[in-house]
C-alpha cells in the first residue's frame, strides 16, 4: 500500500497531467487508504472523488486520456469492474487502431484484486482472464512492494491502457525495502523468484506469497523454480518456456476459477513450445467454478499450501 502510494505521489509531482479519480479516493484516501494524503497535497482538481458510477469513471478516464491527460482511475473492488468491460473492450483497447495511431489512451485502471480479506459478495473476485482477453490492454499484477512501485510507474508512463491488478490480501502483508527514488520495471517482464531444476511453479499476485510458503514447507525435498509473471499481457513467454524446458514439470497456481482461467492459456503455450520437454502433464491449482464463498468458506476456496504441495507431489511422482 505504501509503495503504491509513493509511486502515485512521485508521478503526480513529476507530471502535472497525472490525475487520480475514483470513489472515495480523495479526502478519505480510498477504501484501502492507498491514496491517503494525495488529496491534501494535490487538491480537488487532481484527486477527484467521483459518484458511485463505474461506467462513468472509465468513460471519463478514456476521454481525459485521449485529450492528453494521464488518468489513474480506481475501481473500489474487482467485482465492480465488470460494467467497465464495455468501455475497455470497445473503446480504450481499440482507440489506437481506430485512429490509425493518431490517438493514444494512456490510462491506468487500478483494481484491488482477489479474495482473502473476508469481504462481502462482489468484493473478492479474480477476473484477470477477462482483461487479458481484450486486445490493446496491458494487464499487470505485482506480488510485493518493490515490484508494485516499479510496475505502477511504468504503467502510468505507458502510452496505452493498463489494468493494474492490486492483490488486496497483500496490501499490508509483505514488507520489503523500496527505494525512495523513482525506478521502473518493464511491462514485459517475469521474474524467476527462486531457481530450481525439478519442477517449475508459476503464479502471480498474492499467490506468489503462498507458493513461497508451500515450497518452504517441502524443506528441500525437491528443487523448485518459482516464476512470478508480473505482467499477464503482454506475457513474457520466453521465461516461462525456458523454465519448463529446464525442469520438465510444471504447476500453475491461480486464485480465479479453473475453467477458462489464465492458467489454461499458459498450459496451451507450454504445449505449443515445450511439449517434448514435459515429464508429466501440467497441473493447475485454482479456485473452484463457483462464486467466491462468503467469509467462513473463503479459505477453502483460495489455493493454499496443502493443495499446492499436493500438485507438486503429483507431477514429481507421475
Amino acid at each position: 500500500m505504501q509503495a503504491i502510494n509513493l509511486a502515485l505521489k512521485q508521478e503526480m509531482e513529476k507530471d502535472e497531467t497525472v490525475i487520480i479519480l475514483g470513489e472515495d479516493v480523495g479526502k478519505n484516501g480510498g477504501v484501502f487508504r492507498v491514496t491517503e494524503g494525495l488529496w491534501q497535497q494535490f487538491g480537488d482538481n487532481r484527486v477527484i472523488d467521483t459518484p458511485l458510477a463505474e461506467v462513468g469513471i472509465i468513460s471519463v478516464s478514456i476521454g481525459l486520456a485521449i485529450a492528453g491527460m494521464k488518468p489513474v482511475a480506481e475501481v473500489q473492488f474487482d467485482g465492480f469492474s465488470l460494467p467497465m468491460l464495455d468501455q475497455l473492450y470497445n473503446h480504450a483497447g481499440r482507440m489506437r487502431k481506430r485512429s490509425q495511431g493518431r490517438w493514444h489512451v494512456p490510462l491506468t485502471l487500478r483494481v484491488p484484486h482477489g479474495g482473502g480479506i473476508r469481504a462481502l459478495e462482489h468484493h473478492s473476485e479474480s477476473v484477470e482472464a477477462f482483461f487479458t482477453h481484450i486486445p490493446g490492454i496491458k494487464v499487470v499484477t505485482p506480488s510485493g512492494p518493490y515490484n508494485a512501485k516499479g510496475l505502477l510507474i511504468s504503467s502510468i508512463r505507458d502510452p496505452d491502457p493498463v489494468v493494474f491488478l492490486e492483490p488486496k490480501r497483500i496490501y499490508r502483508a509483505i514488507k520489503e525495502e523500496v527505494p525512495e527514488e523513482e525506478y521502473t520495471i518493464p511491462l514485459l517482464n517475469s521474474q524467476v523468484v527462486q531457481e530450481g531444476s525439478d519442477v517449475t511453479v508459476i503464479g502471480w499476485g498474492a499467490m506468489i506469497k503462498t507458493i513461497k510458503e508451500a515450497v518452504e514447507q517441502l524443506q528441500g525435498k525437491y528443487s523448485v523454480e518459482i516464476v512470478d509473471l508480473l505482467t499477464l499481457y503482454p506475457l513474457d513467454e520466453k521465461t516461462v518456456i525456458d523454465s519448463v524446458k529446464k525442469t520438465g514439470r510444471c504447476v500453475i497456481v491461480q486464485e480465479a476459477p479453473k475453467t477458462c482461467g489464465f492458467a489454461a492459456e499458459l498450459i496451451a503455450r507450454i504445449n505449443e513450445k515445450a511439449l517434448l520437454s514435459l515429464e508429466a502433464p501440467v497441473q493447475r491449482v485454482t479456485g473452484y467454478d463457483i462464486p467466491v464463498p462468503l467469509p467462513k468458506l473463503e479459505n477453502y476456496y483460495i489455493p493454499d499450501v496443502t493443495r499446492i504441495n499436493k500438485a507438486i507431489e503429483n507431477v514429481m511422482s507421475f
